[in-house]
C-alpha cells in the first residue's frame, strides 16, 4: 500500500484530474498535476503543475523522482510517456490498457477477439476500403481511430460516396466505420478493480445525449429487464479482466432491441459517473486513488437516486452575444436537493464543459422532474440572435427546440 502523504502524480489537467486532486487530498495524500495548460483547472488545486507537455522528459523525470504512483485523466495522454514511467514507479492503469482503449481500431479488435459483443465494423485505412464495403454497414457512423471525443471526430454517413466524403474531410486518418444500430437508450458503468482482482461496481447510469455530448444521467436506470443491468455488469467484469485492469474504468452500452452493444471503454472515471459525488458512499474519484494506491476499495453503493445534468459553455452565450456572460446561478442554488458542481476553467466555449449539477432525492420521478425544470430555468437566459445556432445552444431536448 501507498499511505498518506504520499505525493501522487496525476497526466491532465481537466475536471476529471481537479476531482482526482480533491479526492487525494481528502485522503491526506500530495498531488502533483502535469498538463500543457498554464490555466489547468486541476494545476490550480494540485500541490505541484508541472506546466509541461505529456512526452516532456525532464517533466517525465520530474514525476519519476517524486511519486510514489501516477494515473491518467483522459485516455489520449501518450501511451509511450506512461511506459516511460512505468519502468520506474507504480502507474495505473498501465500503458498497455490504455494503448488500447485510446485506439478505436485497437479496441474493436479487442471487443472482437475475446468475444463481448459490439456492432458490426470496418476498419477504414484508405480510400479503397470504402469501395469495398457491404452495403449492409449502412446508415453508419464514420469515427477517427484516435483522439475523437465528445461527437468530435465522427460523421453519419448513409452511403459509400457520403462516407468517402467524411473521409476525405477527416484528412484520410485511419477511421473505424460502425453501423447505425437501432437505440432503445444508452447506458454505462463504471466500476473500480485493484491489484488484487477485487471488483466494485456502481449502478448502471442511463444516459442521454444532445450533439454528440452526454446531456443528463439517471441513476438508477430507469430503462430495461432487470437483466441488463446485471449482464452490462458481466460484460464490465470481464473486460477489465481481460485488459488486466487496476483503476477505475467506465463502459458505454448501446441497448438495441433489448441486447446490449459495448460502444466505448473509458481508462478513468466518466462523466456519467459524476453523481457519485453526492449520491454514493464513495466517489468514482475516491475509488480512484484507492485503486491507485492499493487500499481496499470503498462501498459503492448509493444512497439516493440522482440525475446529473452536464452545463455548457452554450450557456453562457444564450442572450446572443459574442462576449460569454455568466448565467443566473441562483436559478440552481434555489432548489435544496441540487447540488452544483463548477470546475472554475478560465474561458466558457460552445460545447465545452464547464460543470454539472446532480438532483438527489428519495424519489426518481421527483429528482427527474427537479433537473429538468432545473436545466430549462437555466438555459432560458434568453434566445441566440442567429436562427442557426438555436439547437445548438439550447440545453433543452430536440423535440422542444425550434429554429
Amino acid at each position: 500500500m501507498i499511505l498518506p502523504p504520499a505525493m501522487l502524480g496525476v497526466l491532465g489537467g481537466g475536471q476529471l484530474g481537479r476531482y482526482f486532486v480533491n479526492a487525494a487530498h481528502q485522503l491526506g495524500y500530495r498531488v502533483m498535476v502535469l498538463d500543457p495548460d498554464p490555466h489547468s483547472t486541476a494545476g490550480r488545486v494540485a500541490d505541484v503543475h508541472l506546466n509541461a507537455a505529456y512526452d516532456d522528459h525532464a517533466a517525465l523525470e520530474r514525476m519519476s523522482s517524486t511519486c510514489a504512483a501516477v494515473t491518467i485523466e483522459f485516455e489520449s495522454v501518450p501511451a509511450d510517456a506512461l511506459a516511460c514511467l512505468e519502468r520506474s514507479l507504480q502507474v495505473r492503469p498501465g500503458a498497455g490498457a490504455v494503448a488500447i482503449c485510446q485506439d478505436r481500431r485497437r479496441e474493436k479488435d479487442f471487443l472482437k477477439k475475446f468475444g463481448f459483443p459490439h456492432a458490426p465494423y470496418a476498419e477504414i485505412l484508405c480510400e479503397d476500403d470504402i469501395a469495398q464495403l457491404p452495403s449492409d454497414l449502412f446508415p453508419a457512423i464514420l469515427k477517427v481511430s484516435r483522439f475523437g471525443y465528445d461527437g468530435k471526430g465522427q460523421a453519419r454517413v448513409a452511403s459509400r460516396a457520403e462516407a468517402l466524403a467524411a473521409f476525405q474531410g477527416f484528412n484520410g486518418e485511419v477511421c473505424v466505420l460502425e453501423r447505425m444500430m437501432p437505440l432503445d437508450y444508452e447506458a454505462s458503468i463504471v466500476l473500480a478493480r485493484g491489484d488484487d482482482g477485487e471488483l466494485q461496481c456502481f449502478p448502471i447510469a442511463e444516459n442521454h445525449h444532445h450533439d454528440g455530448i452526454l446531456d443528463y444521467s439517471i441513476v438508477p436506470c430507469r430503462e430495461g429487464a432487470p437483466d441488463i443491468a446485471v449482464e452490462a455488469r458481466q460484460i464490465a467484469e470481464g473486460i477489465a479482466a481481460e485488459l488486466q485492469y487496476v483503476g477505475v474504468l467506465g463502459i458505454e452500452f448501446f441497448i438495441s432491441n433489448g441486447r446490449l452493444y459495448v460502444n466505448e471503454i473509458a481508462p478513468r472515471p466518466h462523466n456519467s459517473a459524476h453523481y457519485t459525488l453526492d449520491a454514493s458512499v464513495a466517489s468514482q474519484f475516491e475509488q480512484q486513488v484507492r485503486a491507485l494506491c492499493g487500499l481496499p476499495l470503498a462501498s459503492p453503493r448509493t444512497h439516493s437516486v440522482a440525475v446529473m445534468v452536464n452545463l455548457l459553455g452554450d450557456l453562457w452565450f444564450v442572450d446572443g452575444g459574442e462576449h460569454p456572460k455568466e448565467p443566473d446561478w441562483r436559478r440552481l442554488l434555489c432548489q435544496p436537493e441540487l447540488k452544483l458542481h463548477l470546475y472554475g476553467k478560465s474561458c466558457a466555449q460552445n460545447g465545452r464543459k464547464m460543470g454539472h449539477f446532480t438532483v438527489v432525492a428519495e424519489d426518481r420521478d421527483k429528482a427527474l422532474n427537479i433537473a429538468m425544470e432545473s436545466r430549462a430555468a437555466i438555459a432560458s437566459g434568453g434566445r441566440p440572435e442567429n436562427p442557426a445556432t438555436a439547437r445548438r445552444q439550447c440545453l433543452l431536448p430536440e423535440s422542444t427546440c425550434t429554429d
